[in-house]
């Protein structure tokens, strides 16, 4: 696939026209065996996308419209879509055709340009890459190379970026860690100022943000209604908010300069939680007042994102409950990082099972992906008590709009 626009260097060219004499001879392979231009090599294209900020769903739903029209034109091999695990507005399309003639005529044609049209309002820009395959390796799809077993074929990613819930509502944490013996300064720096203007612009709205300390690591959970990148550009912008953040820098374990653009954005992506599991009680909008709590699980290594499975498994059996102490979780993972939040109808301990997301029923499986001692497991009263002083991270503020539940 490619949206980008073709230079004259991407027109299609008449190979059956005779090559004057000036032109030189055609070229191949050399003596070293590398491709040097088109001698009937397969080509393989990059095409870099950076999308709009909230348009996830509806990018990934025009992709799976074209990708069959795609797969169809002559010369077209395979293609595969990859995201960013940094930044959830990047995304890759690697595509491999059987020669750069047949990609050059798709690629210059009213058809492609027709094909693509329902990418186009979901990109902010693209860039494309195109490459003559050199070398190859490859292993059959049933053989192993000696003495190496055939792995398994992973199962896709999950989608890394902030999702849209059924509320209208988007949500997103950040996570960052600051430097030991600095929990308290830094905890006062974030409680003390004053919130900024809930109003971004006609379509975007601050909901509710809300602030976590976990030992030195520090959790931001955030909603918005409308356009995150133009929701965390207006937070940034307020004179409190940034006076804030400056007065944070020097306790950061990861340093970063505000002042750059680049230098910001790369602290919040490589900061940006991947949102596992979003999920409310039905009669979550009827509830009175609600308790929100945090916890960042001490998963073993490698072991997040089985984890995050099992939490929303017992998440989902408790939100069906009618009248039960759970009316919202959201599950955020990055690498060996797992946290939740949950709103809940009382207090934590009203059932301290329910709000750390444990099954009571028997042996929790949860306690084989810990990196902690429950002695006889987290079920029983004893282990959910060391569970519970384990992993709840200490609120230090949560923030609301006036206007929002």
């Amino acid at each position: 696939m490619d949206t980008t626009v073709r230079s004259q260097t991407d027109r299609p060219v008449d190979r059956s026209a005779p090559r004057s004499p000036a032109a030189g001879p055609k070229p191949g392979p050399a003596a070293d065996g590398l491709v040097r231009g088109d001698d009937g090599a397969k080509l393989r294209v990059l095409l870099m996308l950076e999308i709009h900020e909230g348009s996830q769903e509806r990018f990934l739903d025009a992709y799976e419209s074209i990708r069959a029209q795609v797969a169809a034109v002559p010369g077209h091999l395979r293609d595969q879509l990859c995201q960013s695990i940094e930044d959830p507005t990047q995304w890759l399309i690697t595509s491999e055709w059987a020669g750069s003639d047949e990609y050059l005529e798709w690629v210059d044609s009213a058809e492609h340009q027709e094909m693509v049209k329902p990418l186009h309002g979901c990109v902010r820009g693209t860039r494309s890459l195109r490459f003559a395959v050199a070398r190859e390796t490859s292993h059959s799809e049933h053989e192993a190379p000696a003495g190496r077993t055939q792995q398994k074929p992973q199962k896709p990613n999950r989608p890394a970026g902030p999702q849209k819930s059924a509320d209208g509502i988007t949500r997103a944490a950040l996570s960052f860690a600051v430097k030991p013996g600095s929990e308290s300064k830094v905890a006062e720096i974030l409680a003390a100022y004053d919130p900024p203007d809930p109003h971004v612009d006609a379509s975007t709205t601050l909901h509710r943000t809300s602030v976590f300390l976990h030992g030195t690591q520090v959790v931001r959970a955030i909603e918005i209604q409308g356009d995150m990148r133009a929701a965390l550009a207006h937070v940034a912008r307020q004179p409190q908010v940034r006076a804030a953040e400056e007065a944070l820098n020097p306790f950061l374990v990861e340093a970063r300069d505000l002042d750059d653009p680049e230098a910001a954005r790369q602290f919040f992506m490589s900061a940006a939680l991947a949102e596992a599991f979003r999920g409310a009680s039905p009669d979550a909008a009827k509830a009175g007042t609600m308790h929100r709590a945090a916890f960042r699980y001490p998963v073993r290594r490698g072991a997040a994102e089985e984890a995050a499975k099992l939490l929303a498994e017992h998440d989902k059996a408790a939100l069906a409950e009618p009248n039960g102490l759970l009316l919202a979780s959201s599950i955020y993972v990055r690498q060996d990082i797992l946290v939740r939040v949950v709103d809940l109808r009382e207090p934590v301990d009203a059932d301290p099972a329910i709000a750390l997301g444990v099954d009571r029923s028997g042996p929790a499986p949860l306690a084989r992906l810990l990196d902690f001692d429950f002695d006889a497991g987290p079920a029983g009263d004893a282990g959910l008590a060391r569970l519970r002083a384990a992993c709840t991270m200490t609120p230090v503020t949560d923030r609301r709009a006036a206007d929002a539940r």
